[in-house]
């Protein structure tokens, strides 16, 4: 793919790493910035033109014409649009991807698009010409309230049609699972579970037979919702019953965040039948240190308690009884105070803690404070653009911490080289492995075997090296639409 990215930020700069990896990926990052573009070119071996991404004359010089998708990550949300727009205009088949921290952009957008026809969305151009508009506050928003839907017991990946979801547990000392091998894990409980990757030493890495767990590493599990309470116990892990949960931070994050969590249109479904019971019976006390803030939090949301005050006090905790809850979501604009107030609830007795962290180098230290929970903001972010820039046959891309590992839900295609084959004949350690598969008749996945077998249309989850992540997924999927 020919891909260009308008933004030399964070994001743009990760997006670069993560697509240069890959072979047969050509991409072009651009910022009119000399600091960003000379960092730029010192962390991605890219092309890098310091100029106005929003000029087209430079996107020519860039080569859009040629290009398959444009990224527009400036700091700018108008940028970004109108970036798109001005692409849109000229080459309307390329796939246009914005950034776009606005809410209000965002919302109307979304509104506008959902009160489209199908009949007029075949005829029409995308609003804005925008394809795919990614808000970083929703996405962060949405990872949240799943880990809370399914009992903040770690990072959690979830499945359409699936009750099966990927699990990240820490081993405490003296489990059952310390000191043993992945092997000998198997025989400590009749569970059905797999171990999709392991976390030791600083490190993430594709799981072998042979590998010693010990206290303090940490399994990405992939099981039924229902069976992780006996897994966690396993691991020395307890889960409560997450009702009363305190939502710090009443900015935008944590507003979406109560939105969501108060919502009475929807069930709880799975574990959340066990820990969360319904929408309607959480006892939500939102605290905020901004008065406005909370004024407006105490209008839009009747059913919470609301208090402005400041979360870090001691006093404060002990009079409105904080730390008697199951949970506590840290989801103010300050990350590292996020982290430390997470960790110091826990031990003043809160249950479980959640904390909205920068990305994903915080997610380790996070672990080391005894953070049950980092959701990486920009992290979700990357994630959600490189889904969309996979083609038709990827509906889903996770990166796994700092993006050593990715897993990928994908469509087997018609030219794939593993159509036919059992899994056992295509297995490659080390290199990749297939978690899940539906075959196109079925109406749920199923955790894959040495015995699963693969034809087109068949669809799978798989775990593999961030670097290999390409090649592994044309030897899948075929060629990317």
């Amino acid at each position: 793919m020919k891909i260009i990215i308008v933004g030399a930020g964070f994001t743009g700069i990760q997006l670069a790493k993560l697509l240069c990896s890959e072979k047969n990926n050509t991409v072009t990052l651009i910022d009119n910035d000399d600091d960003a573009i000379r960092h730029c070119s010192n962390m991605v071996d890219c092309t890098v033109i310091n100029e106005d991404g929003n000029d087209l004359e430079v996107l020519i010089k860039a080569g859009i014409e040629k290009a398959d998708a444009l990224v527009c990550v400036t700091a700018s949300d108008e940028v970004n649009m109108i970036t798109c727009s001005l692409v849109d205009a000229v080459f309307p088949d390329i796939l246009k991807i914005a950034r776009v921290r606005n809410y209000a952009y965002y919302a109307k957008t979304t509104q506008a698009e959902n009160k489209r026809t199908d009949e007029f969305t075949s005829k029409h151009r995308p609003l804005y010409g925008i394809n795919y508009m990614i808000n970083p506050d929703v996405e962060a928003a949405e990872a949240i309230v799943t880990a809370v839907e399914n009992g903040a017991v770690g990072n959690v990946l979830t499945f359409d049609e699936s009750d099966l979801q990927l699990t990240r547990i820490t081993v405490n000392e003296g489990s059952s699972f310390d000191g043993i091998t992945l092997k000998e894990i198997r025989s400590k409980t009749e569970v059905t579970f797999l171990v999709a990757y392991i976390e030791k030493d600083g490190e993430t890495s594709l799981p072998a037979g042979d590998s010693i767990v010990n206290a303090g590493n940490v399994l990405g599990i992939l099981v039924h919702k229902s069976d992780i309470p006996e897994l966690l116990s396993l691991c020395g892990s307890e889960q409560k019953n997450l009702r009363r949960v305190a939502l710090i931070g009443a900015g935008r994050i944590g507003t979406i965040i109560a939105e969501k969590l108060l919502a009475h249109t929807k069930k709880a479904r799975g574990l959340s039948k066990i820990f969360f019971k319904t929408r309607n019976d959480i006892d939500l006390a939102i605290i905020d240190s901004d008065s406005e803030l909370t004024k407006e939090a105490s209008e839009r949301f009747p059913r919470a308690r609301v208090i402005c005050g400041d979360a870090t006090d001691e006093n404060l905790l002990r009079e409105e009884k904080l730390t008697d809850y199951d949970l506590a979501i840290c989801a103010t604009h300050n990350h590292e105070l996020n982290m430390i107030l997470s960790a110091y609830l826990e031990k003043k007795g809160v249950g479980q803690s959640i904390s909205l962290v920068t990305g994903g180098d915080f997610v380790t230290i996070g672990d080391m404070l005894g953070v049950d929970v980092c959701v990486p903001l920009r992290d979700t972010v990357v994630d959600s653009i490189m889904s969309h820039l996979r083609g038709k046959a990827v509906k889903e891309i996770h990166t796994v911490n700092s993006g050593e590992l990715e897993i990928v839900e994908c469509e087997v295609g018609t030219g794939s080289k593993a159509s036919g084959k059992l899994l056992k004949e295509i297995a490659d350690s080390g290199s990749f492995l297939v978690l899940l598969s539906r075959s196109t008749n079925g109406e749920q996945y199923s955790i894959a075997s040495g015995n699963t077998q693969f034809y087109p249309g068949d669809h799978i989850v798989l775990i593999t090296q961030a670097d290999n992540s390409k090649k592994i997924l044309s030897f899948f999927a075929g060629k990317a639409d």
